[in-house]
């Protein structure tokens, strides 16, 4: 089957070359002839005016034709039918002034006028076709003059046309032969060129290449993944308007390079390059991305690449809070636990009929957990923000962290960038849990939020081992982690997204060097405008 469809297309292709090569070099052929006869009736005009240059030179017919005595008439006829019969002529033709023809083929026209009026008078040979009274021959008219050199007639030399055409057909078959061979060596390149086609496309079919086209259209912009096809200079060959949406990029994008378009950053160099990439995760002002690479190579020679693009913002925003929702769960499953051991010893006590140790256990009891929940909220205002750090809290009690609220922290009800101040603190203080993970007691994180006129501090100190020696300046990178252990979520990302959440809001990001380490973000706040008095 795949080799009659090969035959197809070759052959499709090599007919519509072989007819397009028959019928130029037809033409060409054709115009060929015409030229070549045109060439040829020039040729024999040449020769009759040669012939009747040479005639009209004889001095005996020279002086015959100026004397018109009636005795040199047979002489004339006679020399006239020798000179055509020797060279090959159809007539000679003697014309006096008169226009009286005094030597013709004919016999029964000597004596009698020419229809024509003298063309020699000019004195020069006038070359031409003549359809006369012995056919169509190629003709010349040539003046003759006396020996005292006066025009005394005209000599008409013709040469059949059947002779011209003769010539001509025995050339042309020495230009067929040229031409077939032409047309041979052109067929041998047609079918070449078809079969050269035919494997690059595969072995498909026309129609099949058009309905792959179509299937790759539809699909390319019907999937909700990004794609994009690199050749092997790394330029843009194919791209998907989902792929556009999530990098951002232009129209024209297509015949560009990556790094052209996105510049230099972690995005262009998990985009572009030769290598496998399987799930990788990276970070843009926008999306949280799942990329996989995969090169492409086609007969041992490398074609560049297929880039798939994933979103995965929603999902690692849902996972996030299911991370949040896991960790209320764990520490409302740490407090009931410790709960049910308190109970057990007011219960206890109660047995052992000391209810006034039991009363002040559970004042002491009261009295310490009452005083954190307090002390935040006169520190902080906001629900979402002491949602956030009581659920911090719960965590760090119950992995034996000291979690503590700075007493210089102030956070109104309603402060700006919560949704941005939400995610820098919770992934500040989930790296500060995991980078305890491994410390010895005391373990201590300590926090502080402090709102200003104009921007929004935010500070998180951990007493773990700090940052190795030059690590600051890739902290921030997508996948770069200090972090080890079965406890340790998100890796790689969360400092990543704290990175571009503060670029967002043009705010600024520190962080001190060991032993410990303190992030430090300023987030500017829109000026608050100052209402105005009226008078």
């Amino acid at each position: 089957m795949m080799r009659r469809r090969i035959r197809k297309l070759s052959s499709q292709i090599f007919l519509a070359q072989l007819v397009i090569l028959v019928v130029s070099l037809a033409v060409g052929f054709a115009l060929f002839a015409a030229t070549a006869r045109a060439n040829l009736d020039h040729e024999y005009q040449s020769r009759a005016a040669a012939i009747g240059q040479a005639f009209a030179e004889n001095p005996s017919v020279q002086e015959c034709m100026a004397t018109e005595d009636p005795a040199c008439q047979p002489m004339l006829q006679t020399v006239s039918s020798a000179t055509a019969a020797r060279t090959g002529a159809s007539y000679v033709v003697l014309i006096d002034m008169q226009r009286i023809r005094h030597s013709h083929p004919n016999a029964e026209l000597i004596g009698k006028q020419v229809s024509e009026p003298i063309v020699a008078l000019d004195g020069k040979v006038h070359l031409g076709v003549d359809a006369g009274a012995t056919g169509v021959n190629a003709s010349a008219r040539v003046p003759l003059y006396s020996l005292a050199g006066t025009l005394i007639g005209e000599v008409s030399v013709g040469i059949q046309e059947s002779s011209v055409s003769s010539e001509l057909l025995a050339q042309l078959p020495t230009y067929g032969i040229w031409v077939a061979a032409v047309l041979a060596i052109g067929a041998l390149a047609s079918f070449a060129l078809a079969t050269i086609l035919k494997r690059r496309t595969f072995g498909l079919e026309l129609d099949e290449v058009a309905r792959l086209f179509q299937e790759r259209e539809a699909t390319l912009h019907g999937i909700r993944e990004g794609v994009i096809a690199l050749d092997a200079a790394g330029r843009i060959t194919v791209i998907n308007d989902e792929a556009r949406r999530l990098l951002g990029l232009r129209s024209d994008a297509i015949d560009h390079r990556l790094d052209e378009i996105l510049g230099e950053g972690p995005l262009s160099e998990a985009l572009a390059g030769a290598s496998v990439v399987a799930d990788a995760i990276v970070v843009t002002d926008d999306y949280c991305l799942v990329i996989n690479r995969m090169p492409v190579v086609l007969a041992g020679r490398p074609h560049g690449s297929v880039v798939t693009l994933q979103d995965q913002t929603n999902l690692e925003a849902l996972t996030r809070e299911l991370d949040g929702e896991r960790s209320f769960t764990e520490s409302i499953r740490a407090q009931q636990h410790e709960f049910a051991n308190r109970l057990h010893a007011i219960a206890g006590l109660l047995e052992l009929e000391r209810p006034g140790e039991a009363l002040e256990y559970i004042e002491e009891i009261r009295g310490s957990t009452a005083d954190f929940d307090q002390t935040l909220r006169s520190y902080i205002e906001a629900p979402q923000i002491v949602g956030l750090l009581l659920g911090k809290a719960a965590e760090a009690h119950e992995r034996g962290i000291d979690f503590t609220i700075s007493p210089e922290s102030r956070l109104s009800e309603a402060p700006g960038h919560v949704q941005a101040l939400t995610t820098i603190l919770g992934n500040l203080i989930d790296n500060a849990f995991d980078a305890l993970s491994e410390s010895r007691p005391p373990r201590r994180v300590a926090v502080s939020v402090v709102e200003a006129l104009e921007s929004l501090v935010i500070s998180v100190s951990d007493s773990g081992p700090g940052l190795p020696d030059g690590a600051i300046p890739q902290i921030f990178s997508n996948g770069y982690t200090t972090k080890r252990g079965s406890v340790v979520r998100h890796i790689g990302l969360g400092l990543s997204l704290v990175e571009r959440t503060v670029g967002r809001f043009e705010g600024s990001i520190t962080v001190s060097e060991g032993p410990g380490a303190t992030f430090t973000v300023v987030l500017p706040l829109a000026p608050v405008p100052t209402p105005q008095v009226l008078s």
